[in-house]
């Protein structure tokens, strides 16, 4: 049997006040309504040698808030990639007294339910609902009942709900200035999806939002995408394949991969073939995984800033915390993170040679 939890009346009790006293003193209020210092510390030192934990369910019932906030995820909690997420996230509520209940779905519609359902009878003030990977989502109508953010993630259908993302469509643009910045003009290949916006599956947004931004930036140079290679899936093993296909036919003088993984498939490929990175091939990539730098030369990418997008979902929620709800003012409103460039050694100074047929 467990022991009973120590409540405000046996701290007033051993300490010979009222229970109101016992209170006001706990709250912070003592010294406001001329409770003597004596009493003050007596209450107070008698809280702690019983270990009193005020009930936050009755706090919260009086007061209106728990200082809580839940964070529903599909992978997120379990993924290390996107671990950081949840650790903004837990800074970000913590530097504000607040703490973060997690809960992860793996994706089931049902588990999402009772989560949620179990989230709201907590009480919490707010929700975060989150997607590992930038996706459009069916918002469950719950979500929609109390404060809440999306994270990674648009609503399929319109949805009152501010969304944080990662600024994908920047991140393109940066990833093709990292090789115009290097002199890259011509044979500047795509291993994942491409050329054309209509080879990328609609709903990977982030694939779309990247090659808008590559198209854009090489574009304003006055450069062409050369070719591309689409791969069903972003592994290793699809970029090994991907880029083994290109070589056969053509001399690439750079590649932007579409994520990490891609890329470490397509140095692999690049040595079968007898040629180096970067003084043959110059790659440049995304996500910033952990094998980016393990990879030698390491790999130039742009970083998925996922503990800045678990800050930025706290901060834009206790706007919404604090946002008279009828009003509408902000609803829907999408914040973008930008996603930094991580210069490393895969990308060299083109010697302007012509790429191959």
């Amino acid at each position: 049997m467990s022991p009973r939890r120590v409540t405000l009346a046996d701290v007033a009790k051993a300490a010979g006040v009222s229970r109101t006293t016992a209170s006001l003193v706990l709250s912070g209020r003592g010294r406001e309504l001329r409770i003597s210092q004596d009493v003050e510390q007596r209450v107070l030192r008698t809280a702690e040698e019983l270990q009193y934990r005020p009930n936050i369910v009755s706090r919260g019932l009086r007061t209106g808030t728990t200082r809580t906030i839940g964070f529903v995820s599909d992978t997120v909690a379990t993924s290390r990639l996107a671990g950081d997420m949840i650790k903004g996230a837990l800074e970000a509520a913590r530097d504000r007294g607040f703490m973060l209940i997690i809960g992860e779905t793996e994706g089931d519609a049902e588990l999402e339910r009772l989560l949620l359902q179990a989230m709201h009878d907590r009480q919490v003030d707010g929700l975060i609902l989150a997607s590992m990977f930038t996706r459009t989502i069916k918002v469950p109508k719950a979500v929609t009942t109390a404060p809440a953010v999306l994270l990674n993630a648009l609503p399929k259908q319109p949805a009152p709900l501010p969304a944080i993302l990662p600024d994908e469509v920047e991140a393109g643009r940066r990833a093709a200035r990292v090789l115009l910045d290097a002199g890259h003009r011509d044979g500047i290949y795509l291993i994942g999806v491409g050329p054309r916006l209509r080879d990328v599956p609609a709903e990977s947004l982030a694939a779309v939002e990247r090659l808008v931004g590559i198209r854009a930036a090489l574009g304003e140079a006055g450069v062409k995408v050369a070719g591309a290679r689409t791969c069903p899936d972003w592994q290793p093993e699809y970029g090994l394949s991907a880029t083994r296909d290109l070589l056969r036919t053509v001399r690439p003088r750079a590649l932007i991969c579409f994520n990490d993984r891609i890329a470490m498939g397509a140095y692999q490929a690049l040595d079968d073939f007898g040629l180096k990175v970067p003084a043959d091939v110059s790659i440049v990539s995304f996500d910033d995984h952990p094998i980016a730098s393990w990879m030698r030369p390491q790999l130039t990418t742009v970083a998925l800033p996922h503990y800045e997008l678990g800050r930025k979902a706290v901060d834009v929620l206790f706007g919404e915390i604090g946002r008279d709800r009828s009003a509408g003012d902000g609803a829907g409103e999408v914040h973008r993170v930008p996603m930094p460039v991580r210069h490393r050694e895969s990308v060299a100074p083109s010697s302007g040679a012509d790429a191959g047929g």
